[in-house]
């Protein structure tokens, strides 16, 4: 009831711009500018954990980014959700276009989850959130997308606040996974040709992201492949190369530091991902 209250309430009161304040704004157009201004760019944290895929991000996480994403987190601006997803699909496009034929399988969107706690202290789950937002705009624009929400908390883990990168590594390590049900709808995306993309709202060590690799690539090496003779643990064709590939990722933000540190980096052909 609170997420339909905090969406009804948007459309009728008057609101300040999620990022500078700025009164009966909603989004003021400098701060929407703010989330895409800069351009999708590969990052990499420093130092970088083992597994984790290639990141893009849509805007460094700072000043008014930081603002919208901790408004819509934290404070439930949920309107801001379309913005924000609209950054997250144009990291998704910039890293998945070089590679991926206009005539190809669906992007697949795959949250990392919040823990249930964390949902229901906030009244929603924000990245699954902004990558419907996403999906939707990636759809818009002719790409075939959807969300499909099959990673899930294995176990409780303590705050992140506080941890550096060794802390988070350990405190995320065997979180995640994938259940039955899950499984199934890999194998589902398999045979249609489906891309799998890692998505989250921020990235800051990557260990969110490593860790949703890590269960996602355990859980997809359960996955029935077809049988080719000569070759039986390789699967080949349409209907399962992208589920078989390393999973792509993509965020809405990351740290400042990473975007220095891949000023001069090449554009890769994957996509991005986030962390809470």
């Amino acid at each position: 009831m609170r997420g339909w209250w905090r969406e009804i309430a948007g459309l009728v009161l008057p609101v300040a711009c999620g990022g500078c304040g700025r009164p009966r704004a909603g989004l003021c157009p400098r701060c929407e500018a703010g989330l895409t201004g800069s351009g999708p760019r590969r990052v990499r944290p420093r130092p970088e954990p083992p597994g984790l895929p290639v990141v893009h991000a849509a805007a460094p996480y700072e000043g008014a980014v930081r603002a919208l994403l901790l408004a819509h987190k934290e404070r439930g601006a949920l309107p801001l959700a379309g913005p924000l997803g609209a950054a997250l699909a144009g990291a998704v496009a910039a890293a998945a276009g070089p590679c991926e034929a206009s005539g190809g399988g669906s992007l697949l969107l795959v949250p990392v989850p919040s823990s249930r706690s964390s949902v229901r202290a906030r009244g929603h789950d924000p990245t699954r959130r902004i990558a419907l937002a996403a999906a939707a705009r990636l759809r818009r624009s002719g790409r075939a997308a959807r969300v499909l929400p099959v990673l899930r908390q294995a176990r409780p883990v303590a705050d992140q606040a506080g941890l550096g990168a060794r802390g988070r590594l350990a405190n995320l390590a065997g979180a995640l996974e994938v259940p039955a049900g899950g499984v199934r709808l890999l194998e589902e995306a398999g045979r249609t040709a489906g891309r799998v993309v890692l998505v989250d709202d921020l990235m800051t060590t990557g260990a969110s992201l490593a860790e949703a690799a890590r269960a996602l690539g355990a859980a997809r090496s359960g996955v029935h492949r077809p049988f080719i003779p000569g070759l039986p643990d390789s699967p080949k064709g349409p209907a399962t190369e992208g589920l078989f590939e390393q999973p792509a990722a993509a965020v809405v933000a990351s740290s400042p530091a990473s975007f220095e540190i891949n000023r001069n980096s090449p554009r890769t052909c994957i996509v991005a991902g986030g962390e809470r």
